[in-house]
């Protein structure tokens, strides 16, 4: 621990306030002050920006022994982890990039290959044997039936996986019908937004199954109306599939109540299948630990989407053949590797490496990359520039 973590306290300075000063994320300051880990890039830089909003506080003589060790009786083991999870903080942070014009001129690519608007169709979702895995999983479960959670990292194709989905039903015309409540507001309590309750989730299945309904306001008539329209539209050949996404914020009651809507039966036939999309906050919740919702854990097959890892640099190739250029005009042969160093963080220990190599986090990398090698008048992007970042 540093001396610094006594003199914020004693003069009321918050981690936010130092962060905010030195332009380093909230984690990296706690990394300082309580382990006296430094940020791996710029260091000398963060020092002096601290100092300077110290002294702007008031704070005088202390200065001098502000980053100062003070003796605990903290293993020096623990330092090893503590800095991985410091790189993965900075790793993860790396703000949206966007191609600069004087890097679309440089490199002759004039439309980002990782925007979401560079997806037109199926043909522009990479694929790997477990993407491909997911996505006819998805599409089983909501053409003939299931209940599943897919779970993953903030940047790891969710959304894209989603809209594929939605994409393919549509494209071969297939008789089912997808409800999506609204989830803007939804938080998983109260107290920082709007919870999603099983009420809700019935009522977004009525408009969408029977727009013309008015939907019965006490609970009793509103979930028969539910149970009616659902067995009327199987009736008529259609499946029904209710897909939540940023289901990691679902509260746990509701959660234990969509076993309750998937238990809605025609005869033998289930009339709606569930198909629950979130990071993996979701998977905590559906632990077999967790005895509040273990009817639900006992029917939901939870699948994860893995980092890229050996598929990476074909993820860049079929990114940059998308956009029309071949790869090897943009990166040259070390920097698909500084990438993967970049984005795997080494912490030792059971865990071993804990790679960050989702699409998001290494298309922002890329671009940031693109756009130093434009600036400085590198003709490619290399392992040097990728280390610059």
């Amino acid at each position: 621990m540093l001396v610094l973590k006594d003199l914020m306290k004693q003069h009321g300075i918050e981690q936010t306030e130092v962060a905010a000063a030195a332009a380093v994320s909230q984690p990296a300051v706690s990394q300082l002050i309580n382990h006296g880990i430094w940020p791996k890039r710029r260091p000398e830089e963060v020092r002096q920006k601290i100092m300077t909003f110290l002294a702007s506080r008031g704070l005088g003589e202390e200065l001098s022994r502000a980053f100062d060790e003070v003796l605990t009786a903290e293993p020096a083991s623990t330092s090893v982890p503590q800095q991985a999870n410091n790189e993965e903080d900075e790793n993860m942070l790396l703000a949206k990039q966007v191609l600069n014009p004087v890097t679309k001129k440089q490199f002759g690519i004039f439309r980002d290959p990782f925007a979401d608007d560079a997806m037109q169709s199926s043909e522009d979702v990479f694929t790997t044997p477990d993407i491909r895995y997911v996505r006819e999983a998805l599409y089983q479960t909501a053409r003939f039936g299931g209940f599943m959670a897919v779970i993953g990292e903030s940047g790891a194709g969710k959304s894209t996986l989603r809209r594929d989905l939605i994409e393919r039903i549509h494209r071969e015309n297939a008789p089912v019908i997808v409800i999506e409540p609204y989830i803007i507001a939804m938080e998983d309590n109260d107290n920082k937004g709007k919870t999603l309750k099983a009420a809700s989730i019935a009522e977004a299945i009525i408009n969408t199954i029977a727009p013309l309904e008015n939907v019965k306001r006490s609970q009793e008539a509103r979930f028969r109306q539910l149970h009616r329209v659902l067995k009327d539209s199987s009736n008529a050949g259609y499946s029904h599939v209710l897909v939540i996404e940023e289901a990691h914020s679902l509260p746990l009651p509701t959660l234990k109540h969509l076993k309750r809507f998937f238990e809605l039966e025609h005869g033998f036939k289930k009339l709606l299948s569930i198909v629950l999309i979130g990071q993996p906050e979701l998977a905590m919740k559906l632990s077999e630990r967790n005895q509040e919702v273990r009817e639900v854990v006992q029917r939901c097959e939870v699948v994860e989407l893995l980092p890229l890892d050996t598929e990476l640099e074909r993820f860049l190739t079929f990114k940059f053949e998308r956009a029309g250029k071949p790869i090897t005009d943009v990166l040259d042969n070390t920097a698909v590797d500084a990438i993967r160093a970049r984005l795997s963080n080494n912490i030792g220990g059971r865990r071993g490496v804990v790679s960050l190599l989702y699409p998001l986090a290494v298309s922002n990398l890329v671009i940031a990359a693109m756009n130093m090698a434009a600036q400085l008048g590198v003709p490619v992007v290399n392992a040097d520039v990728i280390k610059a970042v």
